[in-house]
């Protein structure tokens, strides 16, 4: 990796490890290679969000040509968010693509991703179907997100009905994951979901 990029991921590195939203737990980051080519970002669900209470575990790629061009982020952590794919973890934002300037910083990242959980931007989407729930149906969006921390980000239980209706359909023996999927994705109606369970 160039120099510049090293000693400029290095010194962001610190900033984040010494910076208040770190000792708030708030926000953190460790080194997954020596080299500073990647790293593993965590960000706290922010308060009164479905997300609150969960923590979410973001990969950090760092380009060559760092800061000049931003680093390739994603969430490792499940979530079900208008502007985060629910199957890669892939994210829409702005900053994270043609808005990027090379005055921002890791901080600025890993913050900008906690706000976006605060205010997501449906009409900007990374994952239609739940961009089309969170306009059509925002209780049963915030019942599906609550849910989805709950099971992949450790926060606290949600909705009863629905951890019933993913037992039910786990104990027809489809793998879990793929039961949360497909409940969250047809409005948590087990006849439509166990349909789309059965033709994969």
């Amino acid at each position: 990796m160039a120099n510049i990029a090293v000693q400029r991921i290095k010194r962001e590195f610190k900033e984040v490890v010494k910076s208040e939203e770190t000792s708030k737990n708030q926000i953190k980051v460790d080194l997954v290679d020596e080299n500073f080519t990647e790293l593993k970002g965590e960000i706290a669900g922010p308060p009164d969000t479905p997300y609150e209470g969960g923590r979410y575990q973001l990969e950090i790629k760092i380009p060559e040509t760092y800061p000049f061009n931003p680093p390739k982020v994603r969430f490792i952590t499940k979530i079900w968010h208008p502007n985060i794919s629910s199957v890669t973890g892939a994210i829409c934002l702005d900053i994270l693509k043609d808005q990027w300037a090379a005055a921002m910083t890791l901080r600025t990242v890993l913050l900008s991703l906690q706000a976006l959980l605060a205010a997501a931007e449906p009409d900007d989407p990374q994952d239609a179907v739940v961009a089309n729930q969170y306009k059509q149906n925002p209780q049963m969006f915030k019942q599906t997100a609550r849910l989805w921390s709950h099971v992949y980000a450790g926060a606290p239980v949600s909705s009863p009905e629905y951890t019933r209706k993913i037992d039910k359909l786990c104990a027809m023996g489809f793998d879990k994951n793929a039961v949360i999927a497909a409940l969250s994705s047809k409005s948590w109606d087990v006849e439509t979901a166990t349909e789309l369970l059965l033709s994969n």
